[in-house]
């Protein structure tokens, strides 16, 4: 196999793990914020996968690219969407009269 091919199938596998490891042990309290951070992380990786697709290298790549951003814009959108959802739980409600 190739050497780079390898290290890429390395690299996937170890971020696995670590990911898994780091996303369990959050608390419940953390979750917004990390929302937030996460949904500005996806938005590289769009801004990537908008470059992986406009590099034109040959038709695979385009069309990996393409899937790419469409996967990333649905990721962005979507962790917004969560995050103010979640924000919302927190806003008082304003409907129902004072006791």
């Amino acid at each position: 196999m190739d050497v780079m091919l390898m290290m890429s199938i390395y690299v996937f596998v170890l971020a696995i793990f670590v990911g898994f490891e780091v996303i369990s042990k959050v608390p419940p309290l953390l979750h917004t914020p990390l929302m937030s951070g996460s949904n500005a992380i996806s938005g590289i990786t769009l801004v990537g996968s908008l470059i992986a697709a406009g590099e034109g290298h040959g038709g695979i790549s385009v069309i990996l690219g393409m899937i790419a951003v469409i996967v990333a814009t649905i990721n962005v959108i979507g962790g917004f969407m969560v995050t103010d959802r979640m924000l919302g739980m927190f806003k008082k409600d304003t409907t129902k009269p004072a006791k």
